[in-house]
């Protein structure tokens, strides 16, 4: 799960806009997203476009025609085969599952990725839904974002090993009740 941002990024203001992914958008944001691996997995562009449809929250972070970001999310009953996402279904039923949030490198620290999250939480009200969960890994580490999600409200409810033990990740919720911080 991404962003990877440095915990000592700097923080600076840009004018960022969110809609929803086009088609158009999906070369780069499979360039963005493989570029940030291992902090999300790789999935080429045909990967991508396969699984965009699937989402229930597909988003774009944009200043003007410079797209600086995304998110992909799913609601329950989505069906979708990562371990993340069951084992979110399983124990924390009523959630939007973010299965990916990149963030350009240029644009750490920037506000894109909680934009991109106040546009989530939106998506998941408008679905009734209570709750907002992603996974981090610790380890290969993501420390930057570990720090990006508790300074977002998340908390720690479990941790898991996937793909056959290489990776084990934290897995996150935040109530929606308790909005972005």
């Amino acid at each position: 799960m991404s962003p990877a941002v440095p915990a000592d990024a700097p923080t600076r203001a840009v004018d960022v806009a969110v809609r929803d992914v086009r088609a158009d958008d999906l070369p780069l944001l499979a360039a963005l997203n493989d570029a940030a691996a291992p902090a999300v997995n790789a999935l080429g562009l045909d990967g991508l476009t396969a699984h965009v449809p699937a989402c229930d929250a597909a988003l774009v972070a944009h200043a003007g025609d410079e797209v600086l970001g995304f998110l992909l999310a799913l609601a329950p009953g989505a069906h979708y085969t990562s371990e993340n996402y069951r084992w979110f279904s399983q124990h924390r039923p009523g959630s939007l599952y973010v299965d990916r949030i990149v963030v350009a490198p240029h644009a750490h620290g920037s506000g894109v990725g909680r934009a991109l999250y106040a546009a989530a939480d939106a998506r998941a009200r408008a679905l009734g839904l209570a709750r907002v969960t992603c996974e981090v890994n610790l380890d290969p580490p993501n420390p930057g974002s570990s720090a990006f999600h508790a300074r977002l409200g998340f908390a720690r409810v479990g941790e898991l090993d996937t793909k056959d033990g290489t990776v084990r990740v934290e897995l996150l919720e935040r109530s929606l009740d308790a909005g972005a911080r």
